[in-house]
């Protein structure tokens, strides 16, 4: 990395709110999120520029991290991530208050406490008496 890079970076966190704000709209052509607090601002701005002078990540790197083109947030939630695919002969398994609840994966359905489902949300929903994401209670997705 450059001595003017470094120094560039280095002097983000003395310019204050406003001016990483300013910082951030000239770099990346649009205003901050809202929400964004100024240490995330000079995280965003010190990225964006040692993309800059160093180049991106490569499209192998973009791939594996599931980015966007742009390589912004936006484009990564439009990403979808990749599940897990539950095929027959997979037991799903989650401790939950004290009790440990099996989920059983056939051909014909989802097996839990001797009846068929369809879906692991009506699962969790029976499990915990209230909506749930199915694949989140059983920790499929993050």
């Amino acid at each position: 990395m450059s001595d003017t890079l470094e120094a560039e970076i280095a002097a983000l966190p003395g310019l204050g709110r406003a001016g990483l704000q300013e910082r951030w709209r000239i770099l990346f052509k649009t205003a901050p999120p809202v929400a964004f607090t100024p240490d995330l601002l000079a995280r965003g701005i010190a990225w964006r520029l040692q993309e800059k002078a160093l180049g991106s990540l490569s499209p192998e790197a973009r791939r594996l991290l599931g980015v966007g083109g742009r390589g912004d947030a936006a484009s990564c939630r439009r990403q979808s991530l990749a599940r897990p695919t539950l095929r027959p002969g997979n037991r799903l398994v989650r401790r939950w208050r004290g009790r440990t609840y099996v989920v059983e994966v056939t051909e014909g359905g989802l097996i839990y406490d001797g009846e068929t489902f369809g879906s692991l949300s009506v699962i969790a929903s029976k499990i915990t008496g209230t909506r749930w994401s199915g694949p989140k209670f059983f920790g499929l997705v993050a």
